[in-house]
C-alpha cells in the first residue's frame, strides 16, 4: 500500500536574524560573461555544533534532523511519499499533474494530482503499484509529457515506455519501446523534446554519447546525431536542439583522460575530475548540418528556456550558463554559490522562471530554491534576492500558475517504513529503520516578499550550518600544538592518521548490546560475542552512539568518505546504476575540487592507500578464501611473509586516477569478500614495519560485507579480528605516540537501528582520544572527514566539509599511551567453509575432543542435506554471477530479496524457509528478485 502524508510545513522559529542581501559583481569575464558571487551574512548559530545532541529522525525548533548535518523545515505545504527515491519529475502541460520517476522501491513511476495535491496513481513491479511493469530501472531525468498532456514516457535502461493519461492523471497500459545496444552501451536515455508539430520525440542516449530522433507513434528511431559525452537534456528552440553534455567533449591528442562507461574523458590527473562541458547544437531542419559545440561549466545537466535564453545548470561547477539563442554564445554565467566560506558543493539541479520575474534555481546539496530577479533578458545580468528552504535535495522545480513546486528526492531521509534483516547463524532477524527506508516528497509555496526571503535565507544558512568563519586560516602567532587545531594548518599532536573503512553496519547492530549506550540489544546481531575487538576498543577509548552514515549504499558512502559529498551524477545515478555504481572507475562521478588525498597531499603531506578507493583487481584464478586464510594465519604463527605474495594468491589493485593510483599498495587487495581482512591486515603490516605510515593512511576492510565462503558472522568476526590487530601493530610502534585511527563503516545499509537506519559505529582510537566515555554529541562521516583534515591542515573539499565541525571534544589534551592487545575471535573463522583449508579448521584454540566438538557443530548448522543439494547447487552458480570475488568484485550488486535467502539458507542448513516464506526458493523464484539490486542490496 503507498503512503502519502501530507501537511503544512510550519514557517522556521522567528529569530532576529540579520538580512541576507549582499552580492559583489566580479570583473566581467571571457566572452562578456557577467559572473556573480552571492556572498552570505552571519546567523544565529554558525556551525553543526548547533546540532548538539540531536537525534536524527526527530523534529526540534528548528526542523527535523536528517543524516547530512541539515535540519529540514520547508516553506509552504509538504506531501511526503514512502515509494523511494523520486529522481526526476515533470508536470503536464495544464498544470494538473506531476509524473515522478522513482527508484529503491518496486515503485518506478508516480503520478501526483497538483489540484488536490495527492498521490493518484502508482506503475511498479511489486504487489503496490497500481499497474505492474516489468523494468524496475529508471533513467537520470525526468519523464516526459506529450504537448497535449494526453502521453507520457518514461525512460529505462533500454529505452522507453509510452503511457496513455487518462483525464483524471491514472494511466492506461504501457508500451514498451526497447532502443539497442551499441557495443555493448546500453542506451540510458535522458531528457526528451518534442518537436513543434509533435511528429518527432527528441532523446538524449546517455550510454551512447547520441541524440536520436523518434516517431512517438510508433517508437521507430528515424536519425541519431553523435554529440558529446554522456548527454543528460536536450531543448528545442525553433529548429535547433540543445543538448547537455555532462563529459563535455572528447579527449584531444596527449590529453590526459579517464574513463566513463567506455568513453575516455578529459580530466585532471591529479584531481581525478573532468575538466570540460558543452553543449551540443543540432540544426534539425538540416539533418545533413555538421552538430556544433557551445563550452559551458563542468557537468552541465538541467536546460530552462526562456525566451530568448536558454539557462543551463553546470552542476559540477555551481554555476548557470546563460545562452542568448539568437546569438548562439554564452552571455552571462550566474553563480550559484550563496556561502562566503566554500566555493564547491552546492549542485544547482533545476531552474524555472515565473511569469512575475523571478528565476528560481534549486541546490539540491544546500536543501534549497535560489531566487534571482529576472529582467527576460540573457545578457541582463540576474539580481540575486535569496534562498528558501525545501525538503532533502531538491532535484526539480517549476512554476505552476501562482505556485512553485519543488520535487525533493530523499524527502524526509530515511524515515519511511521499517525493514527486517536477517544475517545467519547465531543471529535472529531484526526490525527497524533502515537506511532503504526511503522517502521523497513535494513542496510547494507561493513566491514570499522580497523582505520575507531574506529571512528565509538566515534559516537556510542555519539549517546547513554555514557559518561566518567556519574555515579559519592559520596566520600571526603560531600556537602550541593540539590534537585538532581550531585554525586550519596550525599545529597538531597528531602527524598519522589511519581511516578504516568496513561496510555496511548500523550501531545497533553492532553495539545494541552495550548496556552504557543508547542501543537496543535486541538488534545485536554481531554483538560482543562476534566483535570482541571492536567492544573492547569502545571500552578503552570510547563509546560514540550518536554518529550517522550519510549514504545510502555503499556506492554512495565511498563518496561521503573519499569526497565529502556525493556527486549529483551519483545520486541520479541510482535508478540503473548501470554507467557505474561505485565511481571509482568514472570520472564524472568526481567533485572538481577532488579528493581526501589530494586535500592532504597539497597541505604539503603524505598519503598511503590500502584498497580504498580502487577498481581494478588482478587476482589468479585459482586463489581461494582458503588460501588467503592459510597465508594469513601461517605468518601469525611464525611463517615466513614472502607466502603472502606467492604468485599463486598475489594480486594487483589499481586505481584509474593517477594520483591514487601512485599511493596504493598495488599487493593489498581492493574489496572482494573471498579474501579475508587477516590477509589484509598482513599485508599492510609488512608495509607498516618497512615503510612506516604517511600522514593519511586510507584503508578498505570488507569482510564484514559478508558474501564469501565463511557464513556471515565468521566474516564479521574476521573483520573485526582485522581491526584489532591492526590497532594492536600501531599502538605497540614508535608512531602511537602521535597517531589517531579512526574506524567507519562506508555506510549502514545491512542492518536496523532503533534510532535510525544511518546511524553507525565508529571508533576514535588515540592516546590523544578521550578515554572509557560515552560520547553522545551528534557527529557524521561529514565531521570524521573534517576533523582528519583538521589535524592535517588540509583545506575542506566544499561547502559540506567547510560546516561540519571538527571532533575536538572526542580528544583531550593529555594523552593516555596505554597500548591496545587485540582480542582473540570468539567465532571460528572457518564457520561455514564448505571445504576446510589445507591449514586446517579455526578451533578457536580448542584441541582434542573439545576442538572435535566444536567442528561437528558447524557442520551440523552448515551442511546441505542430500534432498536440498539441487537447491544449493543452484544458488551456488548464482552467487558466481554476483561480483562477490574476481576481477569484477563489487559491493552491493547482489539483489538484496535473493542475498537474503542466500545468507539464511546457508546459515541455516538449507532446511529452514526463509521468515515469511513458505518454502526453500531457488534464485530464480524468489519474491521481488527482479528488482533493481545495487541500490538496495
Amino acid at each position: 500500500m503507498n503512503h502519502v502524508t501530507r501537511r503544512r510545513a510550519p514557517r522556521a522559529v522567528r529569530r532576529r536574524l540579520p538580512q541576507v542581501l549582499g552580492r559583489r559583481a566580479l570583473p566581467l569575464a571571457a566572452a562578456g560573461t557577467a559572473v556573480l558571487v552571492v556572498t552570505g551574512g552571519g546567523v544565529a548559530y554558525a556551525t553543526t555544533t548547533v546540532f548538539g545532541h540531536h537525534r536524527v529522525g526527530s523534529t526540534y525548533g528548528t526542523g527535523l534532523q536528517i543524516s547530512s548535518d541539515q535540519v529540514l523545515k520547508p516553506l509552504g505545504d509538504r506531501l511526503v511519499t514512502d515509494n523511494g527515491k523520486i529522481m526526476g519529475s515533470a508536470v503536464s502541460p495544464d498544470g494538473r499533474f506531476l509524473a515522478a520517476a522513482s527508484t529503491d522501491k518496486s515503485i518506478v513511476l508516480q503520478i501526483f494530482d497538483l489540484k488536490s495535491y495527492e498521490l493518484v496513481w502508482t506503475v511498479g513491479t511489486g504487489a503496490a503499484a497500481n499497474a505492474k511493469i516489468a523494468d524496475g530501472s529508471v533513467g537520470q531525468e525526468a519523464p516526459t509529457f506529450s504537448p497535449d498532456g494526453k502521453f507520457v514516457w518514461l525512460a529505462q535502461t533500454d529505452g522507453l515506455t509510452r503511457f496513455p493519461v487518462n483525464a483524471d492523471g491514472t494511466l492506461g497500459a504501457g508500451t514498451v519501446v526497447p532502443l539497442p545496444q551499441v557495443n555493448g552501451q546500453s542506451a540510458l536515455p535522458g531528457g526528451a523534446a518534442y518537436s513543434a508539430d509533435g511528429g518527432t520525440l527528441y532523446v538524449a542516449l546517455n550510454g551512447q554519447n547520441s541524440v536520436a530522433a523518434l516517431n512517438p507513434s510508433t517508437g521507430k528511431v528515424q536519425r541519431t546525431w553523435a554529440v558529446g559525452t554522456a548527454p543528460r537534456q536536450v531543448a528545442l528552440v525553433g529548429g535547433t536542439l540543445y543538448v547537455s553534455d555532462e563529459g563535455g567533449r572528447a579527449p584531444r591528442p596527449g590529453e590526459t583522460a579517464i574513463n566513463s562507461y567506455g568513453t575516455a574523458v578529459p580530466a585532471d590527473p591529479y584531481l581525478g575530475t573532468s575538466t570540460t562541458g558543452t553543449l551540443s547544437v543540432i540544426d534539425t531542419a538540416h539533418p545533413g548540418a555538421a552538430v556544433g559545440s557551445i563550452d559551458v561549466g563542468l557537468h552541465p545537466t538541467a536546460l530552462h528556456v526562456s525566451g530568448g535564453a536558454l539557462f543551463v545548470a553546470n552542476t559540477g561547477d555551481d554555476s548557470v550558463s546563460v545562452v542568448d539563442t539568437r546569438k548562439g554564445r554564452v552571455v552571462q554565467t550566474i553563480s550559484t554559490k550563496p556561502w562566503a566560506s566554500a566555493d564547491v558543493g552546492y549542485q544547482p539541479t533545476a531552474i524555472a522562471t515565473t511569469k512575475d520575474g523571478h528565476l528560481l534555481i534549486t541546490l539540491a546539496r544546500a536543501n534549497a530554491v535560489a531566487v534571482y530577479t529576472y529582467a527576460g533578458r540573457p545578457q541582463e545580468p540576474v539580481g540575486y534576492l535569496g534562498l528558501l528552504p525545501t525538503d532533502y535535495y531538491p532535484a526539480d522545480v517549476a512554476a505552476v500558475g501562482n505556485q512553485v513546486v519543488v520535487t525533493n528526492t530523499r524527502g524526509i531521509d530515511a524515515r519511511g517504513p521499517e525493514l527486517t534483516f536477517k544475517e545467519g547463524t547465531g543471529t535472529t532477524p531484526a526490525t527497524g529503520h533502515g537506511t532503504h527506508s526511503t522517502t521523497a516528497s513535494l513542496t510547494r509555496f507561493r513566491l514570499p516578499t522580497t523582505a520575507q526571503i531574506a529571512k528565509d535565507t538566515a534559516t537556510v544558512f542555519a539549517q546547513n550550518g554555514w557559518g561566518k568563519d567556519d574555515v579559519a586560516q592559520a596566520k600571526g602567532r603560531t600556537p602550541a600544538a593540539v590534537p585538532v587545531p581550531a585554525r586550519v594548518g596550525d599545529p597538531s599532536t597528531i602527524k598519522h592518521v589511519f581511516l578504516l573503512v568496513k561496510e555496511n553496519r548500523t550501531y545497533d547492530q553492532v553495539y545494541g548490546d552495550d548496556p552504557r549506550g543508547d542501543g537496543d540489544p535486541s538488534l545485536a546481531q554481531f554483538g560482543a560475542k562476534v566483535t570482541p575487538n571492536q567492544h573492547a576498543l569502545a571500552k578503552q577509548f570510547g563509546l560514540y552512539d550518536n554518529l550517522y552514515d550519510v549514504g545510502t549504499n555503499s556506492a554512495e558512502g565511498h563518496n561521503w568518505l573519499m569526497q565529502g559529498d556525493n556527486p549529483e551524477y551519483t545520486e541520479s545515478s541510482a535508478g540503473e546504476y548501470v554507467r557505474s555504481y561505485d565511481t571509482e572507475d568514472d570520472v564524472l562521478g568526481h567533485q572538481r575540487s577532488g579528493f581526501l588525498w589530494t586535500s592532504v597531499q597539497s597541505a604539503g603531506k603524505t598519503a598511503r592507500n590500502f584498497g580504498e578507493f580502487t577498481q581494478f583487481e588482478t587476482k589468479p584464478a585459482t586463489a581461494t578464501w582458503q588460501s588467503y586464510y592459510c597465508a594469513a594465519t601461517g605468518v601469525d604463527q611464525g611463517g615466513d611473509p614472502a607466502t603472502l605474495f606467492d604468485p599463486s594468491i598475489r594480486q594487483d589493485s589499481e586505481s584509474p586516477i593517477p594520483s591514487l593510483n601512485a599511493i596504493t599498495d598495488h599487493a593489498y587487495p581492493k574489496f572482494d569478500t573471498d579474501i579475508p581482512d587477516l590477509y589484509r591486515y598482513q599485508v599492510w603490516k609488512q608495509d607498516f614495519e618497512k615503510n612506516g605510515p604517511a600522514a593519511l593512511n586510507t584503508f578498505w576492510l570488507s569482510s564484514d560485507h559478508t558474501g564469501g565462503t565463511p557464513d556471515p558472522r565468521a566474516q564479521v568476526a574476521d573483520n573485526d579480528l582485522a581491526v584489532g590487530k591492526i590497532v594492536d601493530e600501531i599502538s605497540h610502534s614508535p608512531y602511537w605516540k602521535d597517531s589517531a585511527i579512526f574506524v567507519v563503516e562506508d555506510d549502514s545499509q545491512a542492518g536496523a537501528d532503533h534510532v535510525d537506519g544511518h546511524r553507525a559505529p565508529v571508533q576514535i582510537i588515540s592516546p590523544w582520544a578521550q578515554h572509557g566515555k560515552v560520547d553522545s554529541t551528534y557527529y557524521s562521516q561529514l565531521t570524521v572527514v573534517r576533523t582528519i583534515q583538521q589535524i592535517l591542515g588540509a583545506q575542506p573539499l566544499n561547502q559540506k566539509l567547510a560546516a561540519a565541525t571538527p571532533m575536538a571534544s572526542a580528544f583531550t589534551s593529555k594523552p593516555d599511551l596505554t597500548p591496545f592487545t587485540a582480542v582473540p575471535n570468539q567465532v571460528p573463522l572457518t564457520e561455514g567453509v564448505a571445504t576446510a583449508p589445507a591449514c586446517g579448521e579455526d578451533t578457536l584454540g580448542l584441541t582434542g575432543a573439545r576442538a572435535a566438538q566444536l567442528k561437528a557443530q558447524v557442520q551440523q548448522e552448515t551442511a546441505v542435506p542430500a534432498s536440498q543439494q539441487a537447491v544449493a547447487d543452484q544458488w551456488a552458480a548464482w552467487a558466481k554471477s554476483q561480483h562477490f570475488t574476481g576481477a569484477g568484485a563489487a559491493p552491493d550488486q547482489a539483489n538484496p530479496e535473493q542475498m537474503n535467502r542466500y545468507t539464511w539458507y546457508r546459515t541455516h542448513g538449507w532446511t529452514v524457509p526463509y521468515p515469511g516464506d513458505s518454502v526453500i526458493y531457488v534464485p530464480g523464484k524468489v519474491p521481488g528478485a527482479y528488482v533493481a539490486s545495487a541500490e538496495t542490496d
